[in-house]
């Protein structure tokens, strides 16, 4: 991507750009179908601007301000009695910030701080926008990976990691289970299944060393 001008980019995206919304406006006035390959066309001169000037933190800082435009427009001109575009804004933030953090990205606390302001996040659009089912469980259960992960591979502590994962797992089926289907006790079963797991790791690592 270095090796193409950043001018050839800009003067190829913006004449495609100008050609599909004359195209949009003669054939199909009514839809404005052309934002769509605007958006992916804009990616194209940014990228090669950015890369070529090695600016890799600007780049996903342009790229997060351009996905967030177009997820807004998008939202405003299809639903927008829904907004369904702030789902995915505060994840897309976090790949700006975690470019800028660098190394310091890896590190627990930037893990503790990034899992819980997320999880604060969609507790409240849960609260404010679809109080009647709290699914903020599963953004929830999905971002506890983060620390969990980096603290257990930072001490090399994978026997615990196992176990506190299946507890965390075990956690979550029986959340989803009590608040989605309280009369069917279904949770039990993969809950069964994710303890091979810790027990695996214990033959493994444990017995191996006294058959050793």
């Amino acid at each position: 991507m270095k090796r193409i001008d950043p001018g050839f980019a800009i003067a190829g995206s913006v004449m495609t750009i100008v050609f599909i919304i004359l195209v949009n406006y003669l054939t199909s006035s009514h839809y404005p179908w052309f934002i769509y390959p605007t958006f992916v066309l804009l990616l194209w001169p940014i990228g090669v601007y950015f890369a070529k000037q090695g600016k890799h933190k600007q780049l996903a800082l342009s790229y997060c301000v351009l996905i967030i435009a177009f997820l807004t427009v998008e939202n405003f001109l299809h639903s927008p009695r829904n907004p369904w575009s702030l789902y995915a804004f505060y994840p897309i933030f976090w790949w700006p910030i975690l470019t800028y953090l660098e190394k310091r990205a890896l590190t627990l606390n930037v893990a503790l701080i990034g899992s819980t302001s997320i999880i604060l996040y969609y507790a409240v659009l849960n609260v404010l926008l679809s109080p009647q089912y709290p699914w903020v469980i599963f953004p929830a259960f999905a971002v506890l990976w983060w620390p969990l992960s980096i603290y257990h591979a930072k001490k090399k502590t994978y026997f615990a990691f196992s176990i506190q994962a299946s507890l965390l797992i075990a956690i979550f089926f029986i959340g989803v289970n009590a608040v989605s289907s309280p009369d069917t006790i279904w949770a039990v079963y993969p809950i069964f299944c994710v303890l091979w797991w810790p027990l695996s790791m214990y033959y493994y690592v444990y017995k191996r060393r006294f058959i050793e």
